[in-house]
């Protein structure tokens, strides 16, 4: 069993031509149960900023307006992610395996990456080529 998790958010787009990661958050979860909270919060955080409550007290009225139906619908995409059960059991067997996760959504303009890992894989990983280099 794998005991501590390394969890990032990514926001991917293009710039001046290249493709640039804004990172928008990390955490260092010391049990599987936080790493899929903290996983699902920040979800759940996105989507509420990427698609606001037009009632929201902070908004002029009527300076929010639905998109075309063509449109992918990320917020909906992570919400759903957040509400499914099957999943969310999905994602802790994988991590508990020992294998990454990685949870992406697009629009036209933007990826958005939820990635999990385990750190002591991490650790795995980085000490299997030391073993298998000959000493000379």
């Amino acid at each position: 069993m794998h005991d501590e998790f390394l969890c990032h958010v990514t926001a991917y787009g293009v710039c001046g031509g290249r493709r640039i990661g804004v990172p928008m958050g990390t955490y260092r979860a010391p049990t599987l149960a936080l790493a899929l909270w903290w996983l699902r919060d920040r979800a759940s955080w996105m989507a509420e900023r990427l698609d606001p409550r037009p009632e929201a007290e902070h908004f002029p009225p009527s300076s929010l307006v639905p998109v075309a139906d063509t449109v992918p619908d990320v917020p909906a995409a992570l919400r759903d992610w957040c509400g499914d059960v099957d999943r969310q059991e999905l994602v802790a067997d994988e991590l508990a395996a020992g294998r990454l996760v990685r949870i992406a959504v697009s629009d036209e303009t933007t990826e958005y990456e939820l990635l999990a890992e385990s750190v002591d894989a991490l650790r795995m990983q980085r000490t299997l080529p030391a073993l298998v280099v000959p000493v000379a």
